[in-house]
């Protein structure tokens, strides 16, 4: 099974010329690290927009991902202080965001106040975990494997650092 989100690939270059703007404009931040990624939301076009409008406009201010996606593409966790430059369907970057806070758990672990955090539907801890068990559970499916409610998951609290019309502080 294709992933969807290779349909439409990140713009890599738009989104180091987002960096480097950013670093210009806000060296204190970005010296913290040179590590950044280039992401997107979601495993869908419609979904990453749903998501990153979420961030841009609503209350989005956390994540979670099964720490064997990480794992299966061969990419290291984050740590606090990166940065990773989130791109919207269409793989045009939009927003660069830092990492404030993560922690490895499971799913019956995950509290309320960080599904309040990741702003999505209703904000409810019932909510999240409806809408992640059925997200990891097709996720998990694409990669051939199976999720189980005891897989690691690396939960992840940002701030939004640039552009400055959008950034948290």
């Amino acid at each position: 099974m294709t992933d969807p989100r290779e349909s439409a690939p990140l713009d890599v270059d738009a989104a180091e010329q987002m960096w480097q703007t950013y670093a210009a404009a806000r060296p204190e931040l970005a010296r913290t690290g040179p590590e950044h990624t280039v992401e997107r939301f979601g495993d869908s076009a419609r979904l990453a927009d749903e998501l990153l409008r979420l961030v841009t406009h609503g209350p989005k201010r956390a994540t979670a991902e099964l720490v064997d996606a990480f794992v299966s593409a061969g990419d290291p966790l984050p740590r606090v202080g990166a940065h990773w430059i989130a791109c919207d369907g269409e793989g045009v970057p939009r927003v660069v965001l830092r990492s404030t806070e993560l922690r490895v758990t499971t799913f019956d672990q995950v509290d309320a106040a960080f599904a309040w955090d990741e702003g999505e539907d209703d904000r409810t801890l019932e909510s999240w975990r409806r809408e992640h068990s059925r997200y990891w559970r097709r996720t998990c499916a694409a990669r051939g494997q199976e999720w189980s409610e005891t897989d690691e998951i690396l939960l992840e609290r940002f701030t939004v650092v640039w552009p400055p019309e959008l950034a948290d502080d």
